[in-house]
């Protein structure tokens, strides 16, 4: 042996390699054997159905610290929206202890907890009251009168809202089942979005605006059926409540959802047609056409209506430098790209320009 390995080099670097293989794999065997996942102590447990009864009714109680925050977290999203600050509603939402109560309806509905539906549905009632009210008063206090987009985003809610809302109304069911997750919730409520739609609907009050408060009425309707929809399926199969008692409930959501997707699926039409519209009609004008290579274009806006589209253009330029015989010319062009008949609608701001001199 010592002959082979002395005059063999490389068979001694192949048991030595050999060797060192074997040692290695007895040692995964051996790790394998002790750590194979078999931890019982990391284990994810569903919370105790007494701990999330407990935990539930405490949520769905009108307590005082319940209409203190939420009374906060309106003016806080109220004056994000005057403001158009997206960070402050940002925050309005993380205060906000809306999410709570209608867990709660979402879990005694798969329960068929007929009590605790009662006082979770009284708690969210007095918050949606409260939430409006309070940002009625303030829009009114302020006096200002804007639609800026942080408002006017929340006045058509589409399809996509209702996809929002059914994620975060699993999403914040599941958190309150696992207690390690629990820290998910205010990412829950910023997702779903409560107190802000509420609040525009106090704003578009104060400001006499019917249109804008339906519109956002609109939207925390199908943030409130789809939690409480999709909430309850998911606490259904983690087998908190039962079938049986759960039908009646979600019989009912189901026939309002199937209602709130009439005027969604139309509100999901016409954004697809504005934007997809909007960006032909913005390429045409800045690449295909002289009309407008002097000008300085603010906006455009395009609005379906019935049989046409109203196209809304806002533009900076001089003085004459746009005629009427250019715009109709225009129009006409961009309803044979379009398709449809094009109603155009130009505002021309006059444009003039000082430059002080260098002294």
């Amino acid at each position: 042996m010592t002959v082979l390995l002395t005059y063999n080099p490389r068979y001694f670097v192949r048991v030595k390699y050999l060797l060192r293989k074997i040692n290695r794999q007895l040692n995964l065997k051996k790790f394998w054997e002790q750590d194979n996942g078999n931890w019982h102590w990391l284990k994810e447990k569903p919370t105790p159905i007494v701990s999330l009864n407990r935990s539930i009714w405490r949520l769905s109680v009108p307590s005082f610290s319940f209409h203190f925050m939420l009374g906060l977290s309106t003016i806080i999203a109220t004056l994000g929206l005057l403001a158009n600050s997206a960070a402050v509603i940002i925050g309005a939402m993380i205060v906000a202890p809306l999410m709570g109560p209608i867990v709660g309806m979402a879990y005694s509905t798969a329960m068929g907890n007929r009590r605790l539906l009662r006082r979770s549905s009284f708690t969210v009632l007095k918050g949606i009251l409260l939430t409006i009210g309070v940002a009625w008063i303030v829009t009114s206090i302020i006096g200002l009168e804007t639609r800026d987009a942080e408002i006017m985003s929340r006045i058509k809610p589409t399809l996509i809202d209702f996809g929002i809302a059914m994620a975060a109304g699993a999403a914040g069911a599941f958190a309150n089942t696992r207690r390690s997750i629990s820290s998910a919730m205010p990412g829950v409520a910023i997702a779903v979005a409560l107190v802000p739609p509420l609040s525009v609907v106090g704003i578009g009050l104060a400001q006499g605006e019917a249109e804008i408060a339906l519109g956002a009425l609109l939207l925390f309707v199908t943030n409130l059926i789809c939690i409480i929809f999709f909430g309850s399926l998911v606490f259904l199969f983690q087998s908190y409540g039962n079938l049986e008692r759960a039908k009646k409930g979600l019989a009912m959501s189901t026939a309002v959802m199937f209602l709130l997707g009439i005027p969604l699926t139309l509100s999901m039409r016409e954004l697809i047609i504005t934007t997809n519209v909007r960006q032909r009609v913005e390429d045409f004008i800045i690449y295909e056409t002289n009309t407008f290579a002097n000008t300085d274009i603010n906006s455009i806006v395009v609005t379906p209506r019935q049989g046409y589209l109203q196209v809304a253009i806002e533009a900076a330029a001089p003085l004459d430098s746009i005629s009427q015989k250019q715009i109709e010319q225009v129009q006409s062009a961009l309803a044979q790209l379009i398709g449809t008949e094009i109603y155009l609608d130009v505002a021309v701001i006059p444009m003039r320009r000082l430059t002080a001199p260098n002294n």
